[in-house]
């Protein structure tokens, strides 16, 4: 919530941990933006009135470029390693700047920001492990019986972090932000962790190794992949149903564009079996959307459409128990009723169907399943005749692609252009060809 007087207070706070005075900020500020090309600042007096007034009882808002050099500045601790996990002073100005007033999407882009510029130059791979829990961390490793709950926390964090960041950085960069993660856990895991702790690593394990995989396909190395989504299975047989189901999930989706409808289709009916039995009604709804949409495409029409039934009716559960409430939403499920209607229904509704799933995943996260919606959405404007329309939709289908760098939507985006051959000869089609090959390479 709004408190500008204590956001005023935090940034005052900040500058005060560093050791530095109004001027020694100032003059910071005019190094950085040196340092990062922008244009210069003004003289140090000038900077340093406009941060006293961050700081004032009546404290100003920081405009957009004070904003992302304030970020560069505590993104690095005093030591001058990056540090933006929680406890960092990085998360704190960022806080800050929401007590002053600051939209959430505007602190989301600015943490993006400052996490880009770091894995630009190669770094970062502890970024997102606050200070302290490096330090704890390196004690654990050392001595497993060191860990606590505190370090396990702090890991999973990072894989909640990396996790968020999905779309708007580019894989590989992802896959080496959750690398310590992975390698600290399977050590923890190996070592004599105490008991009570280790049910919650190894949910941390599953999660990092279940995230891993998925990067690692994305950027298409689906041998990797596929060990890493065994590993979550592995540790996953010791958890909760649910837990379960989802790894199977996020491994039958994956499988199916990298081996084929047959291994998906099995994994999807462990995740059914899992998730009947589990404590989540999003979980289920889920598997049983997925199940729906294999089913169609192999043109089993009463079985994808009694699984499409059962998906809303998990979905219509009271959630408030649900362990998993935000693992699956009714945007969601529209897109999969999107597919399955294109594969055994009608264009029409399927066009509907993904023009409202679209619509409702507009979070950050989102955006590569939106790509994979809206690139059905031009399939189906294809089947019901309208090639023209369907390529101006694919136009913002191959800039979404290329921004989340999603392995799925450039498939999708291949089947859909195969779709429009018969019209290879019109200045249109030509044009969407050199997008593609200008963004994508393809």
């Amino acid at each position: 919530m709004e408190d500008r007087a204590a956001g005023a207070a935090t940034m005052k706070r900040l500058r005060q941990r560093r050791g530095l005075s109004l001027a020694g900020l100032a003059r910071a500020l005019i190094t950085l933006a040196e340092d990062l090309h922008q244009p210069p600042l003004p003289a140090v007096a000038s900077v340093q009135r406009s941060v006293a007034r961050w700081e004032a009882a009546r404290p100003v808002m920081p405009d957009e470029r004070y904003q992302l050099l304030l970020a560069h500045v505590y993104a690095r601790s005093p030591a001058g390693h990056l540090a933006l996990g929680g406890g960092s002073d990085f998360a704190e100005y960022l806080h800050a700047l929401g007590l002053l007033g600051e939209s959430e999407r505007r602190i989301a882009e600015l943490r993006t920001l400052v996490l880009r510029t770091a894995t630009d130059a190669g770094g970062g791979m502890l970024a997102f492990l606050a200070p302290r829990i490096q330090a704890r961390l390196s004690r654990a490793i050392e001595g497993p019986a060191q860990t606590d709950e505190e370090t396990i926390a702090g890991l999973a964090s990072v894989v909640t972090e990396v996790n968020s960041e999905v779309g708007s950085l580019p894989m590989v960069r992802l896959q080496l932000l959750l690398t310590p993660v992975i390698e600290a856990a399977r050590h923890l895991l190996a070592g004599p962790v105490p008991e009570p702790l280790v049910p919650h690593l190894r949910e941390v394990a599953v999660t990092a190794c279940m995230l891993a995989g998925r990067l690692a396909f994305e950027t298409r190395d689906d041998t990797a992949s596929r060990a890493l989504y065994s590993e979550a299975a592995q540790q996953a047989r010791l958890l909760a149903p649910w837990q379960q189901a989802s790894v199977h999930m996020s491994h039958a989706l994956v499988t199916l564009y990298s081996t084929g409808l047959v291994e998906a289709r099995r994994l999807v009916e462990h995740a059914v079996w899992s998730a009947r039995t589990g404590e989540s009604s999003r979980v289920r709804a889920r598997a049983h959307a997925l199940q729906a949409e294999l089913e169609a495409r192999v043109g089993h029409n009463r079985q994808a459409r009694d699984a499409l039934d059962l998906a809303w009716y998990d979905m219509q559960t009271d959630q408030a128990e649900d362990p998993a409430p935000a693992s699956f939403s009714p945007g969601h499920l529209r897109g999969f009723e999107g597919v399955c209607e294109l594969h055994i229904g009608d264009a029409h509704v399927a066009h509907d169907r993904f023009e409202r799933s679209a619509r409702a995943l507009a979070a950050p996260r989102e955006q590569v399943q939106r790509a994979i919606v809206t690139t059905d959405q031009a399939l189906a404007r294809i089947r019901l005749g309208d090639p023209r329309a369907a390529a101006d939709l694919l136009h913002d289908c191959v800039s979404a692609a290329s921004s989340t760098g999603g392995r799925v939507p450039a498939i999708r985006l291949r089947q859909a252009r195969r779709e429009l051959r018969p019209w290879r000869g019109e200045d249109w089609v030509a044009d969407l060809d050199d997008h593609l090959l200008d963004v994508l390479g393809t």
